[in-house]
């Protein structure tokens, strides 16, 4: 990406210990201006090995420089090129989990697309990329598409190309409904996955709606058995990266807000204490042959950590064995929500439960489940009752069937209280409700 400019790219350089191994920090400025980085390894131990290592810095930044000068110019660059270039610009920047994200959409579609046509970077207009879209609309949907916009937007703006982004018409993704497990379809899935291996996971996604990194990610120090508190504050998920599936375990959430502590109930307490006697019973049978060093509370019999594709490809196959509506994982999440709502939680509250990023996320995804403002509304139009279509349904009728309707299910019989509702109005209340 760089062009021939008359004075040489200068290329600094600095050593620094990660993991007790030295790596090398290169930086230089591309031909826009801006400040470029480039993080790499020694391979060396620090002990012993400064002048070696420093000898390593001195060559890689001599053979980056000498890259960086054999490098096409600007207006030769074909943008395909220009987009691998800018991936491999961010590797070190942003998450893995990320980049594999990136990777799949630059190698796998954005490149391929226009290094076909042979588009140079310095032609590329909106109408290039607006084709691109309609084209990959064929076969992939809205949301998929918006990745490659926020890729090719990103990587346009590094080169202060981004006005050309001002003139693409940006894809309006699909609204997307997920699917919901009423009341009385919770209790039979919970009665039919006793003692099964995807027990935790179904109880985890549906009750507590935690998402599948979450779930898999659950530690025993996220436990707190004395004061009954659950954290989650670490994620376990897939990343395809440069071809290979690779698992990532970080002390991250998705987001800020994801991080959250939620209220231990007795009825899973007991559960989870279950679960550690049994990974106890597990430890003894299999002696050595045991991961001991496992932290992780969702396990095999061997102690080895459950995989994240295994609810995904398994809670499906499982739903159907059992006689139910086939469904993904992330669909519990989604009736976790649902069940919530109709408790009469406020959304801002299930905002928090979820652990969502803002409340308009929450309200944009469960707002057309919301009852209680409709219910309003409609009480509001009491002009219906003078009309030929008024019913004769008795007010006491009336509340038992509003009773009824705003019970959720949990891991056991739920109460109400003595105003109908469900013990109080936010998510701690409601699961309070559920009995030990």
């Amino acid at each position: 990406m760089s062009d021939h400019l008359q004075k040489p790219i200068m290329v600094a350089g600095h050593l620094y210990e990660k993991h007790g191994i030295y790596q090398m920090m290169l930086s230089w400025k591309d031909e826009t201006g801006e400040r470029r980085r480039r993080s790499q390894s020694t391979g060396l131990p620090v002990r012993g090995n400064k002048k070696r290592a420093e000898s390593i810095l001195t060559s890689a930044r001599k053979e980056l420089e000498k890259s960086l000068e054999e490098q096409p110019r600007h207006e030769d660059t074909l943008f395909a090129d220009f987009m691998e270039d800018w991936l491999e610009s961010v590797r070190n920047s942003i998450k893995l989990t990320t980049f594999g994200g990136y990777q799949n959409n630059v190698k796998a579609r954005i490149a391929p697309y226009f290094r076909k046509r042979k588009t140079l970077l310095r032609n590329l207009t909106a109408t290039d990329i607006n084709r691109f879209y309609d084209e990959m609309l064929k076969t992939v949907k809205a949301k998929t598409v918006l990745k490659y916009h926020a890729n090719i937007g990103r990587a346009l703006r590094q080169a202060k190309m981004h006005h050309i982004m001002l003139d693409v018409k940006r894809p309006r993704p699909e609204i997307f409904r997920g699917k919901f497990l009423k009341q009385s379809e919770v209790v039979k899935v919970f009665e039919a996955a006793h003692g099964h291996k995807l027990e935790l996971g179904i109880i985890l996604g549906a009750f507590y709606g935690l998402r599948r990194s979450e779930v898999v990610g659950l530690r025993w120090e996220a436990i707190d058995f004395e004061a009954n508190v659950i954290t989650i504050e670490h994620t376990v998920t897939n990343a395809l990266v440069d071809g290979k599936l690779v698992v990532v375990a970080e002390d991250t959430t998705k987001s800020a807000t994801s991080f959250r502590s939620l209220p231990l109930i007795p009825a899973f307490r007991a559960k989870l204490l279950a679960v550690q006697e049994e990974q106890e019973r597990f430890r003894k049978l299999c002696g050595n042959s045991y991961n001991k060093a496992n932290t992780y509370i969702y396990t095999d019999f061997l102690g080895n950590r459950i995989k994240p594709s295994y609810l995904t490809e398994q809670f499906p196959l499982w739903m159907e064995r059992n006689g139910f509506r086939r469904m993904r994982f992330h669909d519990l999440r989604h009736s976790c929500a649902s069940l919530l709502l109709a408790a009469g939680v406020p959304l801002k509250q299930i905002q928090e439960w979820l652990g969502h990023s803002n409340f308009a996320l929450t309200a944009n995804t469960y707002a057309h489940l919301e009852f209680s403002s409709k219910l309003a509304a409609a009480n509001a139009m009491t002009w219906i009752n003078k009309t030929p279509q008024a019913v004769s349904t008795t007010d006491a009728d009336a509340v038992q069937a509003g009773k009824e309707n705003a019970k959720i299910v949990g891991l056991s019989t739920i109460t109400t209280d003595d105003s109908g509702g469900l013990c109080g109005s936010s998510p701690q209340a409601a699961f309070a409700a559920i009995p030990s």
